[in-house]
Parts: structure tokens; C-alpha cells; sequence
């Protein structure tokens, strides 16, 4: 009965160890947000809160989804700006992209739009299961070197 013993103090203390460790990770998605007035302006940045400066900025007009409307760059606070023709209502899709990471936004432009808007993030459920996982791992690396112990 020792050995299982050994095996749950060891589990409890691995879970209550990564808990107390548990440091914030800084992934490199993507928020985007936007405002409508007569100018939509982007504000780009990382989830670290670090502004997505350089870049890569494509938007597409609702009624040609394929070839791009414009395209330019963000500037060092990661914000790009623009007026959509107006003629031409709908959704317009806005790309931004850095080194892999961005994100698209869809604005409507026309009837019925808002005044701002936002992309990106982590659902409730990919926190969880995202914690999940970590815990899983822990429990999983234990298993193993107690394994390797007895």
C-alpha cells in the first residue's frame, strides 16, 4: 500500500506544483478591431497587447471576394486606414498578416451596420480545454518517471 501512496502524494504534488508555477503564455494570434465612421480605421496587435507594426493589410470588396481591393501596410502602432466606397454595400473582409500570425475581420458597410467591432481571441471552451491539456500532460510526465522509479 506504500507504493500507491507514493503514487498519489507524487500526483498531488506535481498538479499543486504546475498550479503554483502556472505562468502566462504569450501566443502570437492575432486580435483585430475596427471603427465605422467615413474613415474604418484597423487597430492591430498581437494578443500580447504588442501592436502588429508592418503589418501585411488586404481588404476585399463585397461584390469581388477573390481580388483585392486594396492593399497596404500597418503603420508602427498597427493601425491602417481607409474609406470604402460606399456604392458598393455589403460585407467587406479585411486581412491582416505578420510573420504567419493575423487574423480577417468582416465589416458591413451599408444598411444596418455598427459603429465598431472586433476579431480574434480564445473561446471559453479552448481555455478549458486548454487547461485541460497542460493537466493531462503533468499527470502524463509523472505517471512516467514514477513509472521509471519502481
Amino acid at each position: 500500500m506504500g507504493a500507491k501512496w507514493k503514487l498519489i502524494t507524487d500526483l498531488i504534488f506535481t498538479l499543486t506544483l504546475c498550479l503554483m508555477l502556472a505562468v502566462p503564455a504569450h501566443a502570437h494570434g492575432a486580435k483585430i478591431e475596427y471603427t465605422v465612421d467615413v474613415v474604418i480605421e484597423i487597430v492591430a496587435a498581437y494578443d500580447s497587447g504588442e501592436p502588429m507594426a508592418g503589418a501585411q493589410v488586404v481588404i476585399y470588396a463585397p461584390d469581388d471576394p477573390t481580388d483585392p481591393w486594396l492593399t497596404g501596410v500597418c503603420n508602427d502602432e498597427g493601425r491602417f486606414r481607409f474609406v470604402p466606397d460606399t456604392s458598393r454595400p455589403g460585407t467587406w473582409d479585411v486581412q491582416v498578416r505578420k510573420a504567419g500570425h493575423g487574423d480577417i475581420v468582416h465589416i458591413p458597410i451599408g444598411e444596418g451596420s455598427t459603429g465598431a467591432g472586433s476579431a480574434g481571441g480564445y473561446t471559453p471552451l479552448q481555455i478549458i480545454l486548454m487547461a485541460a491539456c497542460v493537466i493531462w500532460g503533468a499527470v502524463g510526465t509523472s505517471l512516467y518517471f514514477w513509472r521509471r522509479r519502481a
